[in-house]
């Protein structure tokens, strides 16, 4: 109850900060462009995401004559995954617009449009078990949508690198299988960047190149690290949990090594160069988006699922949790709605189905505003407080949250000072 109130008030306030941000729908799969995906067939990995969810849904509902959209989810059994793509995505108040609109025939739609496909990227053959389907597939398959990945920033290292890495690769040799195909796209981040400011060019990220020229980044003696590292854990009998720090510490070292500062944009930056120095003439598209918020205009305003990066953010300050932060307010926060971003995937599947592969070069595209509509951190927080201040938080007793205005801490110095007197002090002298 508590996640679901929660859900309702972020759709609100995530809608009210996009009509601000954005003026214009970035409407591009419209029109000729959908017209192109009649009669493909398209497999979607990570098809239970928040991404893949509003990719999904945008295709049956403007193109109907897609033929056939296999997608990719882990289960244990056939019964389990129809379970979950039940239960996850097609019941997913995000496709109540689809369902308006064919009312009855929905469930016939589905049925003959979709198909439930049980595997995991970080296996050969994407990890699907069933041979039938697997050849049914490499005979079928147009286009490949990789949207598989863990987005946990301090996640196990080989728990990321065995999705965001291997599975890159996995999903490129499953492709490359298809003897229709026509292009695999891949969804990375626009942070494989690092934290570089300025123009970040859309250029590829070669084997072993480093955000900080730091020599030595092989993918191969990153998996050779893990091994390693788990065997001295499993020698030293270490418990789950143990193991689950440790993997995770071990991930954000090697990141910081050599210039990233997560786990996950690291070695979605290893996926990227895997797929460059592997793909040859095959054609692929990498498509790397900043920070996803709820969506924009379709199929409704304000859809979002979980809590995502802004998200807590917005939630902490509703319920009076977040009365402080750290950071400058004139800092660009670059947010990009999620159906902006799937419009920008089906322009690019439908730009490039068509053209010459390029052995030596790859296209990526950034889909983000800052260049076009930058939003501030101080923005943002304006926006917090003028809807909290008009939609109150409720809480558990019934009662409206009241907030107020956030203070801004610029530096380290302010911060450590405000902790201080604000908390330290007041322990010790409880203490005494």
């Amino acid at each position: 109850m508590e996640r679901s109130k929660i859900l309702m008030q972020l759709e609100s306030f995530i809608s009210f900060i996009d009509y601000y941000l954005f003026t214009i729908s970035m409407d591009f799969a419209g029109g000729d462009i959908v017209r192109e995906l009649e009669n493909s067939s398209i497999i979607v990995t990570g098809a239970a995401g928040f991404l893949a969810k509003i990719f999904i849904e945008k295709l049956l509902r403007v193109q109907p004559k897609v033929k056939k959209i296999y997608l990719l989810l882990r289960a244990p059994d056939n019964k389990s995954g129809i379970q979950r793509f039940n239960s996850e995505i097609v019941s997913n108040d995000l496709f109540r617009v689809l369902k308006e609109k064919y009312g009855p025939t929905f469930n016939t739609l589905i049925a003959q449009k979709v198909t439930v496909v049980l595997g995991e990227i970080s296996y050969e053959n994407i990890g699907i078990k069933d041979t039938n389907l697997l050849e049914e597939m490499w005979g079928e398959v147009d286009v490949v949508v990789n949207l598989a990945a863990t987005t946990n920033f301090d996640e196990r290292y080989d728990v990321s690198l065995g999705i965001n890495t291997m599975g890159a690769m996995h999903v490129l040799n499953f492709a490359k299988r298809c003897a229709r195909i026509k292009l695999l796209l891949h969804v990375s981040t626009a942070y494989v960047s690092g934290e570089t400011e300025g123009v970040i060019l859309e250029t590829p990220y070669h084997m072993g190149e480093t955000l900080n020229e730091t020599p030595g980044l092989d993918v191969e003696n990153e998996k050779k690290i893990i091994d390693e590292k788990l065997q001295e854990l499993d020698d030293e009998n270490a418990t789950e949990k143990d193991v689950t720090l440790a993997m995770k510490d071990l991930g954000i070292q090697r990141a910081r090594k050599f210039g990233w500062p997560n786990t996950y944009v690291f070695t979605k930056a290893m996926g990227e160069m895997l797929l460059g120095s592997s793909k040859g003439n095959f054609p692929l598209v990498i498509v790397r988006p900043t920070i996803i918020t709820s969506t924009y205009k379709e199929p409704f305003p304000g859809w979002i699922e979980g809590f995502r990066t802004i998200d807590s953010f917005a939630a902490g300050y509703a319920k009076g949790k977040l009365t402080f932060i750290l950071g400058d307010p004139n800092t660009i926060i670059d947010l990009i709605p999620g159906d902006m971003v799937v419009n920008a995937m089906m322009a690019a599947i439908v730009t490039h189905i068509n053209q010459p592969n390029d052995e030596e070069g790859m296209t990526i595209y950034h889909v983000g505003s800052s260049g076009s509509n930058p939003i501030l951190y101080s923005s943002i927080q304006d926006y917090d407080q003028r809807h909290f201040a008009k939609h109150p938080w409720i809480d558990a007793k019934g009662k409206p949250v009241k907030v107020g205005k956030i203070t801004v801490l610029k530096t380290m110095d302010r911060f450590r000072s405000y902790m201080a007197i604000r908390y330290l002090l007041p322990l010790k002298v409880l203490l005494h």
